[in-house]
């Protein structure tokens, strides 16, 4: 039985939840990386596949990383920020991704 397309292509979406903006992650867009918040179950491969295809880019390499939730207080009772999931994503040179104006259709 064949893979669905559409599946395939909707799991992309899931994969990758959103750019992740900072200075620092600025300061990677000049080595031609990119910084992703992804899915906390999504795997290398899957991450590049996703990005490859939403973008239309050749991927080069994935690094992944697990922020850990800080401990804040709110009205004074604590509580616990969620972990969040990273990927730094190296683009083929010449290749970069605007991640202000989204994915293309």
């Amino acid at each position: 039985m064949a893979k669905d397309k559409t599946a395939v292509e909707n799991r992309h979406y899931d994969v990758i939840v959103a750019p992740h903006i900072t200075e620092k992650a600025t300061m990677l867009s000049e080595h031609n990386a990119v910084v992703f918040k992804v899915s906390k179950d999504a795997s290398k491969p899957e991450i590049k596949a996703a990005v490859e295809a939403i973008f239309s880019v050749s991927v080069t390499g994935v690094n992944t990383l697990v922020q850990k939730g800080k401990t804040k207080r709110w009205k004074g009772k604590p509580y616990i920020r969620s972990d969040i999931k990273k990927a730094i994503v190296t683009l083929a040179e010449g290749q970069s991704i605007d991640v202000t104006e989204g994915a293309k259709s």
